[in-house]
């Protein structure tokens, strides 16, 4: 498998358009490999070494998955193995055929507030960083590929790597007394999990650089304000949200699998492929549900309305 995906990578990297958008349905590719000077078994290694917390995964039956942050004594942040359980969750996700929804939270009312500090002491060296980078870059981007619609679930605070994990999300859901801060100028050093990539993409520059440089503090209601957030949530109860975050879902996620993960693709093909290559990846994507079980279905349906 690792040498097919190999491969797969490398053909990303030198063929021509048409061969670049078939590889991109395809499910598991990273954005670094060792070519790039990137050894995820040597990465692996180095942070397996530091314990504490879990990623935790929970598929419903009715297709939403949620994806909980768990490490509430550190404020949910990423120790190295919590890290290394994150892409393994991931993977889970990407085989995850009848998923539709997902759903990310912070245990214990709160989101996560970034990268543990052991692991950042021990982690010193510009080499060390690039590769941590590398990883969750990686990781982050398969996330985001994932062909299920996310949410982020934000309470308490979202800090650092946290509000990094936030933007690989399709959406973010706040509630009242929330905040989602990028604390990285405060730490020396810039985001590093794709984030300042992806916020741009979700508010523009401008407000990217507001936003990064502490200029922006980011409570719920600014959030909702300049389209960081899609809305702020009546309740600061931890199940009581999830179940408005479950709801709030919901609307997006009517429907068969085939079709809300088929809609999802197409969109994720669209942000990062020109016109030529995501109009081709959309005539790719209509051929795997057009003459579907659900396509003939309704078309039966609706043929009764106009006899």
């Amino acid at each position: 498998v690792e040498l097919k995906q190999e491969m797969a990578r490398s053909l990303l990297k030198t063929s021509p358009n048409p061969v670049k958008t078939k590889l991109l349905h395809q499910i598991g590719l990273s954005l670094y490999n060792t070519s790039h000077g990137f050894h995820e078994e040597e990465v692996k290694k180095k942070l397996e070494q530091f314990p504490g917390g879990s990623i935790d995964l929970q598929k419903e039956n009715n297709g939403i998955g949620i994806l909980t942050l768990n490490n509430p004594s550190k404020m949910n942040a990423f120790s190295g193995v919590m890290m290394l359980q994150l892409l393994e969750k991931v993977i889970e996700l990407e085989n995850w055929t009848e998923g539709k929804g997902l759903i990310v939270r912070g245990a214990k009312n709160t989101f996560s507030s970034g990268s543990d500090l052991n692991a950042v002491k021990a982690l010193g060296t510009p080499e060390d960083g690039m590769a941590v980078c590398m990883f969750m870059q990686n990781t982050l981007t398969r996330f985001m590929r994932l062909p299920l619609i996310s949410v982020a679930l934000v309470q308490g605070r979202a800090l650092g790597g946290g509000a990094e994990v936030t933007t690989a999300c399709d959406f973010r859901l706040m509630t009242t007394e929330s905040e989602i801060r990028f604390v990285h100028k405060e730490m020396g050093i810039i985001p590093s999990w794709g984030g300042a990539t992806r916020l741009v993409d979700i508010i523009g520059s401008r407000q990217a650089l507001r936003v990064l440089s502490g200029a922006l503090k980011l409570d719920s209601e600014k959030a909702l304000h300049i389209g960081m957030v899609e809305d702020i949530l009546q309740s600061s109860d931890e199940t009581e949200c999830l179940k408005e975050a479950q709801e709030w879902l919901q609307q997006f996620i009517k429907g068969p699998p085939e079709v809300i993960r088929a809609l999802k693709k197409s969109v994720s093909c669209c942000k990062e492929l020109c016109l030529e290559e995501a109009l081709q990846s959309e005539r790719d994507l209509l051929g795997t549900v057009w003459g579907g079980p659900a396509n003939l279905e309704a078309v039966a349906r609706k043929g009764k309305f106009n006899k």
